[in-house]
């Protein structure tokens, strides 16, 4: 079975149309902060098993970058949303 992403702005497409950035949970430093800080933030990443949010975009369509949440075991998607919508229409 292949896996599905419902897109959307383009509707349920194959997973293969769709580039995956990585998780969408990380939030960004000052720009004043201290080293340690960024550090962790470029370098230090958690690897959790089970339900993530990721950034993923949709390469072979819109374009645009969505937050897709799935359980990256089982690879079950819970929902997806435009990635803009959530940041204040940045992306």
């Amino acid at each position: 079975m292949a896996s599905l992403i419902s897109c959307p702005h383009c509707g349920t497409r194959a997973k293969e149309e769709f580039f995956i950035r990585g998780d969408a949970t990380p939030v960004r430093p000052a720009p004043m902060a201290g080293d340690d800080m960024w550090n962790d933030y470029v370098h230090v990443r958690a690897n959790p098993r089970g339900r993530i949010r990721e950034y993923w975009q949709h390469v072979a369509g819109c374009r645009r970058w969505l937050v897709v949440e799935r359980d990256n075991f089982t690879h079950e998607v819970f929902s997806v949303s435009d990635a803009a919508a959530g940041r204040g229409g940045e992306r």
